[in-house]
């Protein structure tokens, strides 16, 4: 069984879901994180089990898992009083991040201890390790009078953008730009990543990266399905 981890409102992870039927995928939400038949142990002799889409299955039934939620927000959490709202929220947190840390099988990313989706880094440090890869980078400017925003001098004409899924990677740009992807990719220890180019030239600048990647693309989709099955295709 391929798993999805994402909230019952994300219309392209049941898409995604609905495309891999016949594979036997289903969405874990945080729904199925309440309900009885949970048994998480650290030995690995012992039977655990996992709720997904409502039903109790043997973890070892579970092939693969992508993960889209970046943490549990108590306002999805309907079936919770509201007074006990965050709490529930902050252990189905820990919860997950334990869980999905444990498994045996590919995972799409890994948790880091504050971000379920991997490293929650600021624009600042994705562009840190892009320079230290000598991946030529546009610095991000912050000002004072605009604390909470992030300059980092976008041009006009659109974005270039490459996905990396494992060791593929996905948009129409120079090799030396999927090269890049997968560099910082790899700086960052994850295996799905958007990275975003000044253009699809080999000269150009990196600008940032997204751990919340576009999944409704047909051909990201495939790569996941691929990554998550076992197999993987080179840049």
């Amino acid at each position: 069984m391929l798993v999805v981890v994402a909230s019952r409102y994300d219309k392209a992870a049941s898409a995604l879901v609905a495309n891999w039927a016949a594979h036997g995928a289903s969405l874990l939400t945080p729904e199925d994180l309440s309900m009885g038949g949970w048994r998480h142990y650290l030995s690995p002799t012992q039977d655990s089990t996992a709720v997904v889409g409502g039903m109790a299955i043997a973890l070892e039934q579970i092939t693969g898992v992508l993960t889209r939620l970046p943490s549990i927000f108590e306002q999805e959490l309907l079936h919770i009083v509201p007074e006990d709202g965050a709490y529930v929220a902050a252990e189905m947190n820990a919860f997950l991040i334990a869980w999905l840390s444990s498994l045996k099988c590919p995972v799409l990313n890994r948790p880091t201890p504050t971000y379920l989706l991997g490293p929650a880094w600021r624009p600042e440090q994705w562009v840190y390790a892009a320079t230290q890869l000598d991946i030529p980078a546009r610095p991000v400017r912050r000002h004072s009078s605009m604390s909470a925003d992030v300059c980092p001098q976008v041009p006009k004409k659109p974005l270039v953008t490459v996905t990396v899924v494992g060791a593929r990677c996905i948009g129409e740009v120079e090799k030396t730009l999927a090269s890049h992807a997968r560099r910082i990719a790899d700086a960052a220890q994850v295996d799905l990543l958007t990275v975003h180019f000044s253009s699809s030239e080999s000269s150009a600048e990196f600008l940032g990266a997204d751990l919340w990647t576009d999944i409704s693309a047909p051909d990201v989709g495939d790569a996941i399905f691929e990554y998550l099955s076992g197999g993987d295709a080179k840049c």
